[in-house]
C-alpha cells in the first residue's frame, strides 16, 4: 500500500488475504514511491522482533523451527539489496542499504531465570552474533547491525544481552557517540543521524516512582546527544523497543507505578524533546504488529500532522509463518518506506506496502 502520510493500520495479515480488487482501491494514483537519488540519501532494512530460541531439552542448540526461520531472514537480507521493486511499491531498485536497524526483543529467553534458562540464553545470543554479525564482514548478514534491547532480552536493565550490547559497541562502525554507561550509541548515515535507546526512553528524574522496565538513563543521553549531534536541524531516526500511544497520556508526577511498560511522564518527556528537533522517523517493535502513523503526542493515530512512526512487525518470531521487515530511503526531502512480508517463515517473500512522509528543510 502506497499511502501519503495518512495512518494505515490495515494488517499485513488481511493486505495479503485482500482480493486484488479491493486492493486496487487503495493505490494513490500518478505519484512513484521511489526516493529521489542523493548524494546526502541513506538507506536502510529495520528488523525486530527476532526471538531466537534455543531448544529446553538441548540448551547448546536453536529450537528447529527458529534456526530455520532466523536464517531464512538473514538469507533474504543479503539478497535484496539492488534487487527490482514492483510498481505497486513506486518500481526502482533497493539501493545497498547502509546497514540493518534491530528495534529489540534479539532473544526470547533473556526476561526468564533459571539454570536451564541462562544456558538458553547464551546459546541464543550467540547465534544471533554468528548470523548477523557486527560490521557486515563477520556474520552471515553482508551488512552491519545495530541493535536495542527489548523485553524479551534483559527487561530488569541486566544481563546477557545488555552485556553483549555494551560490548559490541567499541567495535560496532561509526559510532559518534556511546552513553556513559556504554549501552546507547548514536551514529550519522550521510546527513541522517541515528540514535540507539534501549528498551524504553526515560527516565524523567522529577518523577521518582519505580519503572517496569529500567530506561538506564536513556532520555538524559538522547538530550545531550540531540543538542551535540543534531543542532544543526539534519534528520534524526530515533530507535526503542517499546511502542508509544499505549503510554501516551497525561503526566501525574504523583501517581502511584502503574505496572505499566513505558512510565507516561517519560513518554511525555521523550515526546516534548522530539517536537524541538527535525525527526524523520521512530522505529520500534515489541506489538508484533505492524502499524504507521504520525505521533502527535496523544493516543490518535489518525492525525495529519505528527512524527512519522513505524511499528516494525515481528521479522522472524518461531511461532509465526507470517514475518516482516521493512525497507527506509531518506534524503533531504522524503522519507519513504516499504514493507517486505512473507506468509511462509521466509521460504519465500513479497513487497506489500509502501509510504511516504514529506520531511522539513535543516
Amino acid at each position: 500500500m502506497f499511502v501519503n502520510w495518512r495512518d494505515e493500520r490495515t494488517t499485513r495479515r488481511q493486505f495479503l488475504t485482500a482480493s486484488s480488487a479491493a486492493i486496487s482501491g487503495l493505490w494513490l494514483t500518478g505519484q512513484s514511491a521511489q526516493a529521489e537519488p542523493s548524494s546526502d540519501g541513506v538507506s536502510f532494512f529495520v528488523v525486530g522482533d527476532t526471538h531466537y530460541l534455543a531448544s529446553k531439552e538441548q540448551t547448546s542448540e536453536l529450537d528447529e523451527k527458529s534456526r530455520g526461520v532466523t536464517s531464512r531472514l538473514v538469507d533474504w537480507l543479503n539478497k535484496l539489496p539492488d534487487s527490482e521493486l514492483p510498481e505497486s511499491v513506486g518500481g526502482g531498485r533497493v539501493i545497498s542499504p547502509r546497514g540493518v536497524v534491530h528495534v529489540g526483543d534479539v532473544i526470547d529467553t533473556g526476561d526468564k531465570h533459571g539454570r536451564t534458562q541462562v544456558a538458553m540464553q547464551e546459546t541464543e545470543w550467540r547465534a544471533f552474533t554468528e548470523d548477523f554479525g557486527l560490521d557486515g564482514q563477520d556474520g552471515r548478514l553482508k551488512l552491519p547491525v545495530y541493535e536495542v534491547h527489548g523485553n524479551h532480552d534483559a527487561p530488569s536493565g541486566q544481563g546477557l544481552a545488555i552485556d553483549g550490547i555494551k560490548q559490541r559497541n567499541p567495535k560496532r562502525p561509526g559510532l559518534v557517540n556511546v552513553s556513559e554507561n556504554g549501552l546507547h550509541y548514536s551514529w550519522n548515515w550521510n546527513d541522517v543521524h541515528f540514535v540507539s535507546l534501549g528498551i524504553v526512553v526515560g527516565p524523567v528524574k522529577e518523577v521518582v516512582r519505580k519503572r517496569r522496565y529500567a530506561p538506564l538513563d536513556s532520555l538524559p543521553f538522547l538530550i545531550d546527544d540531540l543538542s551535540q549531534h543534531a543542532k544543526d536541524g539534519r534528520p534524526v531516526v530515533v530507535v526503542h523497543h517499546i511502542d508509544v500511544t499505549r503510554y501516551s497520556g497525561p503526566c501525574d508526577p504523583t501517581a502511584e507505578p502503574t505496572g505499566g511498560e513505558w512510565d507516561l511522564c517519560d513518554v511525555a518527556a521523550y515526546y516534548e524533546l522530539l517536537t524541538r528537533h527535525n525527526v524523520a522517523a521512530i522505529l520500534y517493535g515489541h506489538t508484533h504488529a505492524r502499524n504507521v502513523f504520525r505521533w502527535n503526542g496523544t493516543k490518535d493515530t489518525k492525525g495529519a500532522t505528527g512524527i512519522p512512526t513505524f511499528n516494525n512487525d515481528n521479522s522472524s518470531h518461531f511461532q509465526s509463518a507470517t514475518q516482516a521487515f521493512l525497507y527506509f530511503e531518506i534524503t533531504p526531502r522524503e522519507l519513504v518506506a516499504r514493507e517486505f512480508a512473507t506468509q511462509d517463515a521466509w521460504t519465500t517473500g513479497a513487497w506489500t506496502h509502501a509510504w511516504r512522509f514529506p520531511l522539513s528543510a535543516s
